[in-house]
């Protein structure tokens, strides 16, 4: 393999092509990037895992350099209000992980079995991790050099402006950019990808092709007729509706997602603004309506600010390596942005097919287990977005007793929901990949503690005293707390990270 074509710029295309471009194999393959000037960028997802710190540290640009240009901010995690009615549980915070939960997490599993028993003890995750703690107190979740427990945090931003700025790196790397339009893709007698029509009857070759095309799949979909897996029987939200709002006051550490009557609002804190949206279902409300809805939420009934609609399509490709094509970003699938999980996937797609690569083996067998790998974790993906829609308890329209009351489940996910209302532990079933797979332990039990999935009639079984001191945790918490900055303080001169600072989290 030679010349690698990726069809498709945006966030998606440049970090495959950083991504390529940093692998051992780079200076032996050249990397174009053909980006249509007809089609613009979506650029509404504003919000990272903390996996996007680990494409950063692992091509070596600095938070320094590119957060500013992106007017990027830290996230500690997402806190999910509204979407549970059980009382004491009305909103969570879903933290992302610390070393310091090392100290805690084993307290909190502890009372999450006791009040599945029906004990009377706190199990509500806000209470447990530090993570939760500065995102409440707008601090970031970089703690000062000498404080040496770190946290794993992700970022929002400005979804064009990264574009742009991995497109400016990808040049300075010796990524080739060709602006122009595919008009058609021709197909050599195996039925492999042979080049592609651009506009002015110009013929491109490229020895394999990378799908970044978006939903319109041009390359794995439409030329490959490669099989597509819906995940619309289980998720139903298919559009969104977003607008900004000015930034004022503190610099929050966090998303929110707060439920509305028929899907969700995000709230992201970017340094020059807000990034609001609506994530909803056409089936259970029109595109006005939803406008209509958001403005409501925002306090913008009678303010001009433009909208933008969006329409979405849940689910994925059967094989997202196929033939001499591989399919990466809304190319390869989509769940929906509850738990911002786009650019991870994106991520691990292009790290996993470097790896194939520096190994030199592209052959069937490879793509067979690469398929299967990635399938796993679209699979695991969309059950941890579907738990949070089936466990919500809101009765106050059809879209949410619709989802409360689906039973589209994958097996995996109805043996874990089993599993814990059984009040047996789910620990071992997600290490060894029975179900759960994609989300770590500390994710799942923060999901089904924090929407109340407990017993009724807690305190029936009461066994004496709380074994594990609230005080205690709250109180190493909040001494932790003192070693992290305020967000904007911090974001007003990002340091260098250390280069020998690496994070050790067990991630149960």
């Amino acid at each position: 393999m030679r010349h690698i074509a990726i069809v498709g710029g945006g966030t998606a295309g440049w970090m495959t092509a950083l991504l390529l471009a940093n692998s051992s194999y780079g200076e032996r393959i050249k990397v174009t990037v053909l980006e249509s000037p007809q089609v613009g960028a979506i650029g509404v997802g504003e919000g990272s895992t903390p996996w996007m710190r680990g494409f950063f540290e692992e091509i070596g640009i600095e938070e320094s350099e590119w957060m500013p240009a992106c007017d990027a901010t830290y996230k500690a995690g997402i806190t999910f209000d509204g979407w549970s009615t059980r009382p004491g549980f009305e909103r969570y915070f879903h933290a992302f992980a610390s070393m310091l939960d090392n100290l805690t997490m084993t307290q909190f599993v502890d009372n999450v079995h006791r009040r599945l028993n029906r004990e009377d003890v706190h199990a509500h995750p806000d209470h447990y991790f530090i993570a939760a703690r500065l995102a409440r107190e707008c601090k970031a979740p970089r703690p000062r050099h000498e404080f040496p427990f770190d946290v794993w945090y992700g970022y929002h931003f400005d979804s064009v402006k990264l574009g742009q700025f991995l497109h400016r790196k990808a040049l300075e790397r010796g990524i080739r950019h060709l602006p122009r339009h595919v008009n058609a893709v021709q197909c050599d007698e195996h039925g492999d990808i042979a080049a592609l029509q651009l506009e002015g009857d110009e013929r491109f070759e490229a020895d394999f092709f990378i799908d970044c095309t978006g939903f319109s799949g041009l390359l794995i979909e439409k030329t490959l007729k490669t099989p597509y897996t819906s995940y619309a029987d289980a998720l139903f939200n298919d559009a969104a509706v977003a607008m900004p709002t000015p930034l004022d006051g503190p610099i929050m550490s966090q998303t929110i997602s707060t439920a509305l009557r028929h899907g969700w609002a995000w709230k992201i804190p970017l340094t020059a603004r807000y990034g609001n949206g609506y994530v909803y279902s056409t089936a259970h409300c029109t595109p006005e309506q939803a406008e209509t809805e958001l403005r409501r939420h925002l306090g913008l009934l009678d303010a001009d600010v433009p909208a933008r609609h969006l329409r979405m399509r849940t689910g994925r490709v059967d094989r997202h390596w196929h033939r001499n094509c591989l399919a990466v970003g809304l190319a390869q699938g989509f769940i929906e942005p509850l738990e911002a999980t786009a650019l991870m996937l994106v991520q691990r797609t292009a790290s996993l097919f470097v790896k194939a690569l520096e190994k030199g083996d592209l052959g069937e067998a490879a793509q067979a287990g690469f398929n299967a790998a990635m399938n796993t974790q679209f699979d695991g993906t969309r059950d941890y977005i579907v738990a949070h829609y089936k466990t919500n308890t809101r009765s106050d329209t059809d879209y949410w007793r619709a989802n409360a009351a689906n039973t589209h489940l994958s097996e995996p996910l109805v043996r874990l929901l089993r599993t814990w209302l059984a009040s047996r532990p789910i620990a071992d079933g997600i290490r060894r990949g029975t179900f759960g797979q994609g989300y770590p332990v500390m994710s799942w039990y923060s999901l089904l503690a924090g929407m109340g999935l407990f017993p009724d009639d807690v305190g029936s079984h009461v066994s004496g005293d709380a074994p594990h001191s609230l005080a205690a945790i709250d109180n190493l918490i909040e001494r932790s707390a003192r070693n992290f900055p305020d967000h904007r303080e911090l974001l007003g001169a990002i340091p260098p990270r250390p280069r020998e600072e690496t994070l050790q989290v067990y991630f149960w």
